[in-house]
């Protein structure tokens, strides 16, 4: 990876090659072993929110400052305004600005520019298209980081990734179960899209259990069915909770909306309503093989998963958390160091 006059931007963890990946995480365990590094120093980059964010944003504002960098806060609701993404389009709506236009000066400011883009919440044909983020990375003269999409976080894959590794050493056949849980208010499958190529492209075997009506989407099952045959490995979908807890090395807790009702809200709630218990339990998690827990937070206690299993020696849920900053540190410093 290295800055040019065409960018490196991290859209999706597929960005990163093989070789590249390994340098992030081999430099992250280097930083966490308490190496340090001035990679970034004298370089700034804008962090721009149009969602709410906790450990994304303070992961990142605290990798840049010890990497001698220096972020630009910016939120959507406070200190700027809602941005257009369409080319070619009659501007006489709620944007006053073009992400043409704001790009361009953010890119004579910045050395790299995160993300994370709105959802519009109204048809998923739409939102996977990633509009956003595509408009950015179009028109950005510095590298684009996606702090997620609708379709992927990248970021979360690469702690996920790391926490991974130090809890389980090699990846390569161990298994990893992906379970939708309860919640009222899901999120949208881009952790899982990340999770699930990130272990499969490992080489790990990944299940996903979810109630009917919760597929993931449609193309992002195809690339993985792709990977796993590539990779000789297995993905199984649509398994009950139970069934695709046993024997799992991992099970990652995550709820998220039902793609077939999305943008309907008051029938997305109802089938909600309707599925029954979905929580990782004890019960659940001895139906694994020395079963880890892992979940990428925001999490609702004893509703997606119990008090007792997120407060067990079991649990990898903090740190997760922890690899954010350290992959994120060295993300940056490979990304921008050049």
């Amino acid at each position: 990876m290295s800055l040019s006059a065409n960018p490196a931007h991290f859209v999706r963890l597929e960005d990163l090659s093989d070789r590249e990946l390994e340098d992030v995480l081999d430099l992250a365990t280097r930083l966490k072993r308490g190496v340090s590094r001035t990679d970034l120093l004298g370089l700034s980059v804008g962090l721009l929110f149009f969602r709410p964010s906790l450990r994304t944003r303070t992961s990142l504002e605290v990798a840049l400052h010890q990497l001698g960098g220096h972020p630009v806060n910016l939120n959507a609701a406070s200190d700027f305004w809602e941005l257009e993404a369409r080319d070619a389009r009659l501007m006489d709506g709620v944007a006053p600005e073009h992400i043409k236009d704001a790009a361009a000066a953010l890119s004579c400011y910045v050395d790299a520019i995160a993300i994370r883009p709105a959802l519009a919440g109204k048809s998923w044909a739409v939102d996977r298209q990633d509009e956003q983020i595509q408009s950015w990375v179009q028109h950005s003269k510095v590298p684009i980081i996606n702090m997620e999409s609708a379709l992927w976080h990248p970021l979360q894959a690469l702690a996920d990734l790391m926490t991974l590794r130090e809890s389980l050493g090699e990846l390569q056949g161990k298994r990893l179960t992906i379970a939708w849980t309860q919640s009222p208010t899901p999120s949208s499958p881009a952790v899982v899209h990340s999770v699930m190529l990130a272990a499969l492209r490992s080489g790990m075997e990944v299940r996903v259990a979810h109630p009917t009506g919760y597929d993931l989407d449609d193309e992002v099952l195809r690339q993985a069915r792709e990977l796993a045959k590539a990779r000789h490995t297995t993905l199984d979908t649509g398994m009950d909770l139970r069934s695709a807890a046993e024997g799992s090395h991992v099970i990652y807790a995550r709820s998220w909306w039902s793609l077939q009702t999305y943008g309907k809200g008051s029938l997305a709630a109802q089938r909600g309503a309707r599925q029954g218990t979905w929580c990782v339990d004890d019960s659940v998690m001895e139906l694994g093989d020395q079963t880890r827990l892992m979940h990428p937070m925001p999490i609702r206690r004893n509703l997606e998963v119990t008090d007792r299993v997120l407060d067990s020696k079991h649990s990898l849920i903090i740190e997760q958390a922890a690899n954010r900053l350290h992959t994120q540190k060295s993300l940056l410093s490979l990304l921008l160091r050049h």
